[in-house]
């Protein structure tokens, strides 16, 4: 279960950043749904982080605390670069599209 909350929140995570990647790219076609898709980049980036707070209550229901100690730092820390890299993308697009609505 650990497995695929982890797999879930790794694909969630590469979504979240591949949609404003593709919205800031179609800047010169003159997307439509460039809101569409900033709206589930961050959704993607939500799930992702709770997938995270999943995988570390199914952790703790089974009291392994070593794998708790040994991973906490590294998932924080990859939590917050999600989520600052989330929120910087949607920021550019936002900023790109802003005069076009």
């Amino acid at each position: 279960m650990i497995a695929w909350l982890n797999l879930g929140s790794l694909v969630l995570g590469v979504i979240a950043w591949i949609l404003p990647a593709i919205n800031i790219s179609r800047y010169d076609k003159r997307s439509k749904n460039w809101v569409t898709l900033s709206i589930v980049s961050i959704s993607a980036c939500s799930f992702s982080l709770f997938f995270q707070i999943c995988s570390f209550y199914e952790r703790e229901k089974v009291e392994d605390w070593s794998a708790l100690m040994d991973t906490v730092s590294v998932i924080a820390s990859v939590s917050a670069i999600l989520l600052s890299g989330t929120i910087i993308l949607n920021a550019i697009t936002l900023y790109i599209y802003r005069n076009r609505t």
